[in-house]
């Protein structure tokens, strides 16, 4: 081989001169953007054929044997569970169902939950997905901008649902996306803005997504650029469940219902009025007043809440379902063969200070890990077969953890 043809790609044929690597072979070259090419063409054929030999029908349970499923693992919110159940079931009925001629098109169902924080909206939708065996991402809505604005596209959500599924398109493309936070992107009240509203854009660019749409997103991620084949992925199929705390909205249905979120009970229609939990009274046009773009609203027909978490519900959580905490802990500790115990009272305790710090279910994991992270750092190194979880050790310790010093508004 002449001189001249080692200093340059055996691929393109650019010279060394014009690349930034040529990699030597041991009859030619090829530089970085060679390399680049052949791996993307790699990627697209392979991901083409990857699901050929799975089968396209998804065997998806009746809502009841759903919900059975979902009261394993999530304590309370019957009605937010049916509402779930009987969404998921017609979703994915209407995937499986035969092509007709009868030209009627059933639309998606997907669903918009509302609740505080720590009451389950993102467990239910990932129990949901386990239960489905579907891919299944989640998202927050806060991070996502319009085309243009400083943040991430709102098609990196189909990225990401790739990335779960190894880039298999069809499972993709039957795919499940919790989007969090929904209500971070409202816009300031119902009435539309003379001046440009960047949250209501960023709610324009998940409406084609949610509605569905065929969105091209980079095989590996990351941002697109002009020379890079890009993976086509139709959402139409993919199940959207977004969910939001809602802070205030109350004060909106209580305007609607024409009653007070406090003060005194005026007349008798109003007795009949749970002032305690005003979300079962939520409506679309709640939403829309809080600050949803009607498009949107209209592109999420299951409308369900979340009750707020009592003391008793907060109880079960801890120890009835088949991941509680108590049980999750207890397993750690026999890990180290030594046997978990806790006190009832020790569990109130920990009730008690969740309710105090306005945590919810989650907090209870923040609660426990602060009592017992001193146990879990010293137990393992000694001979100790039991550990006595009581109320007097819990106050101890998590009086002296970073935890006692929260302050509620």
């Amino acid at each position: 081989m002449s001189k001249k043809n080692q200093n340059k790609c055996s691929f393109c044929g650019k010279p060394k001169e014009e690349v930034k690597i040529l990699i030597a072979g041991l009859d030619g070259h090829i530089c970085e953007n060679c390399v680049a090419q052949a791996k993307t063409i790699l990627d697209e054929e392979f991901f083409s054929h990857k699901s050929t030999n799975k089968s396209s029908q998804l065997k998806i349970q009746k809502p009841k044997a759903i919900k059975e499923y979902l009261d394993q693992y999530v304590i309370g919110q019957d009605e937010a569970k049916k509402v779930m159940a009987v969404a998921v079931y017609n979703h994915y009925k209407r995937l499986n169902q035969p092509e007709t001629k009868d030209e009627v098109e059933i639309e998606k169902s997907n669903i918009l939950m509302v609740g505080e924080t720590g009451t389950g909206k993102t467990l239910l939708a990932k129990t949901i997905a386990k239960l489905l065996n579907v891919p299944f991402t989640i998202v927050d809505a806060t991070i996502f901008t319009e085309a243009g604005y400083v943040g991430e596209d709102v098609e990196s959500i189909i990225s990401r649902l790739l990335q779960v599924c190894d880039y298999d398109i069809s499972a993709a493309e039957k795919g499940i996306v919790f989007i969090d936070e929904i209500d971070k992107i409202s816009r300031k009240g119902d009435n539309p803005s003379l001046t440009r509203d960047i949250k209501e854009g960023t709610q324009q660019s998940l409406l084609k997504l949610i509605e569905g749409t065929e969105v091209l997103v980079p095989p590996n991620g990351g941002r697109k650029h002009p020379e890079q084949k890009l993976l086509k992925v139709d959402t139409k199929n993919i199940l959207f469940i977004c969910g939001g705390s809602f802070d205030g909205i109350d004060k909106v249905i209580a305007k609607r219902l024409k009653t007070s979120t406090v003060g005194f009970k005026k007349n008798k229609e109003e007795d009949a009025i749970d002032r305690e939990n005003l979300l079962q009274y939520i409506t679309q046009q709640d939403t829309k007043s809080f600050g949803l773009i009607p498009e949107l609203v209209g592109r999420l027909p299951v409308l369900t809440y979340l009750e707020p978490l009592d003391k008793a519900t907060l109880k079960q959580i801890l120890v009835e379902p088949k991941n509680s905490l108590v049980k999750q802990y207890k397993k750690l500790f026999s890990i180290e063969n030594i046997e978990l115990n806790i006190d009832d009272e020790t569990l109130d305790f920990m009730v008690e200070k969740a309710m105090e710090y306005k945590l919810g279910a989650r907090g209870l994991r923040s609660i426990f890990e602060a009592i017992v992270n001193d146990a879990m750092f010293e137990l393992p190194s000694t001979d100790i077969d039991k550990f006595y979880l009581t109320l007097e050790y819990a106050q101890e310790k998590l009086n002296k953890s970073k935890m006692a010093k929260l302050k509620v508004a």
